[in-house]
């Protein structure tokens, strides 16, 4: 259910007016036809899902809230009531009132937006669940006025009709609306993952099977877990999908509140309401979640990244070698200590704020250099490691001259000067086993370290490593041997 990546559900378009003005068309008749088949008497409807769907596109695209996109999903009301119903005038003001709720959650969603001066999180469940509360009134008391008389319905039970369905339903719907996105699998879906939604199925039909009035509360547990496994979007869905199957599992008596009398008003419409107020639980654990996951992410990324050099810190270089245990392939591992030649010289004569730049520099140089294949790390002060998988000793000790070069060759700017650097480097190479590496590259390190003194002591801007002491040796002993 939980995706690395996600693609951005889209259906608008900001440069499109006609292909939005025809969505919003087809969107309002769809689902207005979808309500119009769930009604229990002809004005009312057990589920409207509608008004909380065209409120979310509204607060979601900012560049949909207009008069006239407002105005053509009146109209597709209007026209709809036209064709199927008798009820003439009285449309006017029944639609208007939906209008009334699209409008308020769409105008608020819009204002936090433009108080945060910013886009905000998906969704604030508690500034949500209010906005719901308020369009809902709004939409009920101009609908009670609208429709008394149908049906014979006085206005009190009226309200209440209209508050339960429109706050239930937003509360659902909008926040759906507003993080909905198409998934984008990038790992394998195990059984274990798909536990939660199990549960969340045995406990529905534990409601119907048992019933009562702690019914509506049994998917609660089963929610919360969503919520803390599953994505914001995910949670919001399945929350969505409970709640619409509670609802009209209750207006069709399905699952039994009280045993001996009939569904009434009054039953009704504390159904809604629990169920509305369940609703709001899973996305706010959802949302505070998203924010606690947010924060680990973000310290995470502070300690495993130097925020200078935005290269691998000490620790970050670490974690990235337990990452790769197990599913390394190479047979080989070089291990290569650079250490910037002469650096304190700079700070000295440029000053820190010169050095600071030199070496951000020098680590993105380095890390163009080595490429995805290797790590890049920030050890301390001027000296950094690298890390790579290699098929040889050569092909290790070839990348180190490459980067010695190249940063021999490159001038760095700084204030319209160019700076010319030279690097020391030792190497360790050895052999590895994926579930010995961090272990290796302890020693490798080591090993790195005592070829980095010899560069330096040798005149530094040079390359140390094991096998140029085997490449000298077998050169000498070939020059000693007779002709």
């Amino acid at each position: 259910m939980s995706s690395a990546s996600t693609r951005t559900f889209a259906l608008f378009q900001p440069q499109s007016p006609l292909r939005n003005a025809v969505g919003i068309f087809v969107l309002t008749t769809l689902f207005y036809f979808i309500g119009a088949q769930l009604r229990l008497v002809e004005s009312l409807s057990m589920f409207w899902p509608l008004n909380g769907v065209m409120a979310g596109v509204f607060a979601r695209y900012a560049y949909l809230n207009r008069l006239h996109y407002y105005a053509i999903s009146y109209i597709a009301m209007l026209l709809y009531d036209l064709i199927t119903t008798n009820w003439g005038i009285t449309s006017l003001g029944i639609n208007f009132s939906n209008m009334m709720f699209i409008v308020t959650v769409a105008l608020l969603v819009q204002r936090d937006r433009r108080l945060k001066n910013s886009t905000p999180d998906p969704v604030n469940a508690l500034r949500l669940f209010n906005y719901c509360l308020l369009a809902a009134l709004l939409c009920a008391l101009v609908g009670a006025l609208s429709s008394v008389g149908l049906d014979n319905r006085t206005f009190w039970p009226l309200v209440a009709d209209w508050f339960s369905e429109q706050f239930s339903t937003g509360v659902l719907i909008v926040p759906c609306l507003l993080t909905i996105t198409w998934p984008a699998f990038t790992r394998t879906l195990r059984a274990s993952h798909l536990m939660p939604v199990v549960l969340l199925v045995i406990s529905v039909v534990a409601s119907v099977a048992i019933g009562g009035a702690g019914a509506l509360a049994f998917p609660m547990p089963a929610l919360i877990w969503c919520a803390v496994r599953y994505s914001l979007p995910a949670t919001c869905l399945l929350t969505f999908v409970t709640g619409a199957v509670e609802i009209t599992l209750v207006a069709n008596s399905i699952i039994t509140i009280v045993a001996t009398t009939p569904l009434t008003t009054p039953m009704m419409f504390s159904a809604r309401l629990g169920i509305a107020t369940m609703a709001i639980c899973p996305i706010m654990v959802s949302v505070s979640m998203a924010a606690i996951n947010s924060l680990i992410r973000q310290v995470s990324l502070r300690a495993d990244y130097d925020f200078l050099t935005q290269v691998y810190s000490r620790s970050g270089l670490y974690e990235a070698l337990k990452r790769d245990e197990g599913t390394r392939k190479s047979p080989l591992l070089t291990v290569m200590l650079l250490d910037i030649d002469y650096f304190k010289s700079i700070n000295d004569n440029f000053g820190h704020e010169c050095g600071d730049t030199v070496l951000a520099a020098f680590a993105r140089k380095v890390q163009e250099t080595v490429g995805s294949e290797g790590l890049v790390a920030r050890m301390g002060g001027e000296e950094f490691a690298v890390v790579i998988n290699t098929t040889s000793a050569q092909q290790g000790y070839a990348l180190a001259e490459r980067i010695r070069t190249t940063i021999e060759q490159y001038p760095f700017k700084w204030r319209g000067q160019a700076l010319f650097l030279t690097v020391s480097i030792g190497l360790g190479n050895g052999k590895s086993e994926s579930w010995q590496l961090t272990d290796v590259f302890n020693r490798l390190m080591s090993e790195a370290d005592d070829y980095l003194y010899r560069s330096k002591k040798a005149g530094r801007n040079r390359t140390s490593a094991r096998m140029t002491e085997i490449t000298s040796a077998a050169q000498k002993a070939a020059a000693s041997e007779p002709l």
